[in-house]
């Protein structure tokens, strides 16, 4: 019996050590497991923090769109500004910046608003600032034309309290008639669309043609039309007569191409003396009007007597002499209006050439001494040709220093007479690069 126990006790003991050992060994297999479980989900998270998250690009913030009125507002300060001071450069970049926000046809109509009913510079001024900005491609020829269009469209009925609107509005657009702008034949065909139901499209025209008329002879005017290949019964209301309609316009010379075979033969070459006189009775004693200037010189001298001294200093002295007014022996002063009158036949004959408004500043030199120098005239001249954008500042600075033996005839009294004209141009320089 006590055998028997002790065999007992040892299988219990031997079943007990195999309990124990198949209990660490499942306790081993499920640790192993939770540590593998452990391991793969750290690997998963290790994996997922290493892939860097894609940045998502953000663009740069873009100037809000204005609405019609914001622009309208912007515009018409813009213009405002450009009015009062004249700085097309600071116009241009204004309106550069505003095309951003905004279409530009909103900036032409402002434009046109706001000079139609003001004086005849002030157009002018307007016309050429929106010629520069297509001219540079800032303002697109689209855009140029649909703000015109609403003018336009309305221009009829505003004739009405507006008598000389047709000539307004042509003054407005004939500076973009220049080279770099729109053509002839484009810029009638789109501004003539909104008028030809109303048969106002002819009147138009010949204002426009008329303005261009005061920059250019009539001959080439006329090419200028037949270049163009309009006809102008496309324009006329229906049953018009084109002739007697171009007979009422003072427009006839359109009709006949005046070449000639003989023009192509160089013309007799005039002498300052005969140059002198010629320009001098048209200028003072006939009081010609600048076409009639424009269409003189056109017959009677070639392209390179055109931009020679000779001729350019013979048609400086006409226009100077014309606008001396002498008040008594010892007084003299400049007749300003004389000088703006005559600006269209500087500007187109000068040409913005600053040896050619030096040949211009000679010949009033020598005008100034054949009058033994008159206190303050020159500074007179000098402040008017200025003012007018006739001579430009670095045509001032090279007749200033001129050593030029054939200029130098009273040069050293003339100097002395305009030195404080000099002083206030060099300090309106300085303060302007400050700024």
């Amino acid at each position: 019996m006590r055998g028997s126990s002790s065999k007992d006790l040892l299988d219990n003991q031997s079943q007990e050590e195999q309990r124990r050992e198949m209990l660490e060994t499942v306790k081993q297999l499920t640790g192993g497991m939770d540590v593998e479980r452990n391991t793969t989900e750290a690997d998963r998270n290790k994996a997922r923090d290493s892939v860097t998250k894609p940045e998502i690009p953000t663009s740069a913030p873009e100037k809000p769109s204005l609405s019609d009125e914001e622009m309208e507002r912007k515009s018409k300060s813009i213009i405002d500004e450009f009015l009062h001071i004249n700085d097309f450069k600071e116009a241009m970049q204004c309106v550069e910046e505003l095309s951003a926000q905004g279409p530009l046809h909103v900036f032409v109509r402002m434009g046109v608003e706001s000079t139609l009913e003001r004086s005849q510079i002030t157009r002018d001024h307007m016309g050429h600032l929106l010629y520069q900005l297509v001219q540079s491609e800032k303002l697109s020829k689209q855009d140029f034309f649909k703000g015109f269009s609403e003018t336009l469209e309305l221009a009829d009925d505003m004739a009405i309290d507006i008598p000389h609107i047709w000539l307004y509005l042509a003054e407005l657009v004939t500076p973009m008639l220049k080279e770099g702008g729109i053509s002839v034949r484009e810029l009638i065909i789109e501004f003539c669309k909104p008028l030809l139901p109303v048969g106002r499209a002819g009147i138009l025209i010949s204002e426009i043609l008329h303005l261009l008329c005061k920059q250019m002879s009539h001959k080439k005017v006329g090419a200028l039309w037949r270049e163009a290949d309009l006809s102008w019964k496309d324009y006329l209301p229906e049953g018009e007569d084109v002739h007697n309609f171009l007979l009422e316009q003072k427009l006839d010379f359109i009709e006949s191409d005046s070449s000639c075979s003989s023009e192509a033969l160089s013309k007799k070459e005039l002498s300052a003396e005969e140059l002198y006189s010629r320009l001098e009775k048209l200028i003072i004693e006939d009081k010609a009007n600048d076409e009639q200037i424009f269409d003189w010189v056109e017959a009677n001298l070639d392209e390179s007597q055109m931009s020679s001294p000779t001729f350019l200093r013979a048609l400086m002295t006409a226009v100077c002499k014309a606008a001396i007014i002498i008040a008594d022996c010892s007084t003299f002063r400049v007749d300003t209006a004389v000088i703006k009158q005559r600006v269209p036949i500087l500007l187109k004959y000068l040409d913005s050439d600053t040896e050619k408004e030096l040949q211009a500043l000679y010949a009033l030199q020598a005008s100034i001494v054949k009058l033994d120098q008159p206190a303050n005239l020159l500074r007179m001249f000098f402040d008017c040709l200025y003012d007018e954008e006739v001579i430009s500042e670095d045509a001032f600075y090279k007749w200033e220093s001129s050593k030029d033996p054939a200029e130098q005839n009273g040069k050293g009294v003339a100097l002395k007479s305009v030195t404080a004209f000099f002083t206030w141009l060099r300090e309106a320089e300085e303060e302007s690069e400050d700024n």
